[in-house]
């Protein structure tokens, strides 16, 4: 299982790419308790596939995957049904949270590129479990790879990036001020505003659908060990994702409200199409040594969790389609061998 934390200008002239050998989407029947999701369709098998996220006209998606024998993420581009996968970045690096732009002309998506060409190394096992704070920048694309431009130049950990409803800002995670916190920048880069202040870990940043909210996955360590090991895994960039919880904030960054109190690792925070419910990923339900990470449901003050998925392994990163009538994710279920992530697209019934 893996989360997505979750270049100069990389290789200039990077090009349209080729089409990748179609996968033929499957039907898997739902687990039981499931009664929100219908023809559920797994779009690609085999290996790392997640963080699939919708156009804004609901044709296609944008998602990274580890296929191509490499060993870390690219981006690629898909239609909506999993049919013509193209590569939309260039090989180099590792990527992550891409997104649609610019009336789906354009996507963006982080990379590690400009200081790491290769693969970053993966954290120390003896540190347990930890997400390694790779180095990256955001970038924008052409949505089959081309017109490659560096957004942002700050060189250290700078991801998990949205665009506003309107098109005109993007809202992202970044290291650049010292702590992991949320900012808010207009989509050339410029007018960078810091929306969270309080130590630890703000994240997963996605707006509302009337781009008035903004819900996010949070810890703020409270005693005097928890801020210690914090700030010594921060200081050798890494992050322990054990323990989040859901927030929301008004999209200026006031009214930064709790709205989970799980004890437990809660992440992937999206909205239902018609901004009334959030959904997002937890393990609060289950032994958090099984990995056991299910879709659930939630008001926005905090109220009526309901649990929408149930199969015993991982399920993460959901999205709504823009008509709310489809919802994408990323599960470990039906996987052809262990702990595979793959993406799935289901009917979506109230």
């Amino acid at each position: 299982m893996r989360f997505g934390i979750i270049c100069l200008a990389l290789i200039a002239g990077s090009g349209s790419l080729s089409a990748q050998t179609a996968y033929a989407p499957v039907l898997v029947a739902p687990e039981a308790g499931e009664t929100h999701l219908r023809n559920i369709r797994q779009l690609t098998n085999g290996g790392e596939n997640a963080e699939a996220y919708f156009s804004h006209d609901g044709k296609r998606l944008i998602f990274q995957s580890t296929r191509d024998g490499r060993t870390c993420d690219q981006q690629y581009v898909m239609n909506a049904d999993g049919s013509h996968v193209v590569r939309a970045s260039n090989g180099v690096g590792k990527t992550t949270c891409g997104y649609f732009m610019n009336g789906d002309r354009r996507i963006l998506f982080a990379s590690s590129a400009a200081l790491e060409k290769d693969c970053p190394p993966r954290p120390d096992p003896s540190k347990g479990y930890v997400w390694r704070l790779d180095p990256f920048d955001i970038y924008t694309a052409r949505a089959d790879g081309s017109r490659l431009r560096r957004l942002t130049r700050f060189g250290v950990y700078t991801a998990e990036g949205v665009l506003s409803p309107d098109g005109r800002k993007l809202v992202f995670t970044s290291l650049q001020g010292g702590d992991l916190d949320i900012y808010v920048m207009n989509v050339d880069g410029s007018g960078l505003k810091q929306l969270t202040h309080q130590l630890g870990y703000d994240g997963g940043p996605w707006w509302s659908p009337d781009g008035k909210r903004i819900v996010y996955r949070a810890y703020h360590p409270q005693s005097a060990t928890e801020i210690a090991t914090y700030k010594e895994l921060l200081a050798e960039r890494l992050v322990r994702p054990n323990k989040m919880d859901i927030w929301i904030m008004n999209a200026d960054g006031s009214d930064q409200r709790q709205i989970t109190h799980l004890a437990a690792a809660s992440f992937g925070p999206s909205w239902t199409a018609d901004g009334r419910k959030i959904i997002f990923s937890s393990n609060h339900h289950t032994d958090p040594k099984l990995g056991n990470f299910d879709l659930f449901l939630i008001n926005p003050d905090g109220s009526e969790l309901e649990q929408v998925t149930t199969a015993p392994t991982f399920d993460g990163f959901p999205m709504f389609s823009p008509d709310g009538r489809k919802l994408v994710w990323a599960s470990n279920r039906h996987d052809a061998n262990p702990h595979e992530t793959n993406v799935f697209i289901a009917d979506w019934v109230n």
